[in-house]
């Protein structure tokens, strides 16, 4: 049997739950990297003519709350302040569900819980905070954080990961590496888009 082919853009956290979903159930599997830049161009609308890579779990908020916070270029402090309350507020929904539980359904880890984790893994860059401030006032979902990455397979796709970021040339923030602020970042995808 061929091995499941897994397209993905390394920066964004969705594509890895498809990989991690895939290597925790011992399956075999390559990944096809693409960078984000061109998923919305051949060949990757021949594989998804929508242009998109894996959908999120946590609904729009953990996307929109980066997007506000980190890439958008204006800052519209009103949209900011709503998703990072909505992170927030999904985070104390979690914490609420893990209160006496290690697992969100079925007393084991299932993909709900591993779901969370690769946008949970980014909280700190969304919200500009120290990794360890991330989970402060969610001690269930720090544990919950905690035992999800310390899994063999975790450790394996960030492996994978780091390996496909560098090939790319891209920082853990996915932004190419050398640029040192969102502003010189800007200025780089506006170039880019004048070439196209």
């Amino acid at each position: 049997m061929k091995p499941i082919k897994v397209y993905i853009t390394p920066s964004g956290p969705n594509p890895w739950k498809v990989v991690w979903i895939v290597e925790e159930l011992e399956l075999d599997y390559e990944i096809e990297s693409f960078s984000f830049e061109v998923v919305k161009q051949k060949p990757f609308t021949d594989i998804n003519p929508n242009g998109r890579v894996p959908v999120s779990g946590q609904g729009p908020y953990f996307g929109q709350a980066s997007w506000f916070n980190v890439l958008h270029a204006e800052k519209l402090p009103s949209a900011i302040d709503r998703y990072v309350r909505e992170l927030k507020r999904i985070l104390g929904v979690l914490e609420t569900s893990l209160e006496g539980r290690e697992w969100l359904v079925g007393g084991k880890c299932s993909f709900a819980d591993m779901a969370f984790v690769p946008w949970n893994d980014r909280i700190d860059m969304i919200l500009f905070c120290k990794p360890e401030e991330k989970f402060e006032g969610f001690p269930n979902v720090k544990a919950w954080h905690e035992r999800m990455t310390s899994r063999p397979s975790w450790g394996k796709i960030m492996e994978k990961k780091d390996v496909l970021m560098d090939e790319q040339g891209l920082q853990p923030n996915g932004m190419p590496k050398g640029i040192k602020s969102f502003e010189e970042y800007e200025k780089l995808i506006a170039q880019m888009h004048k070439q196209v």
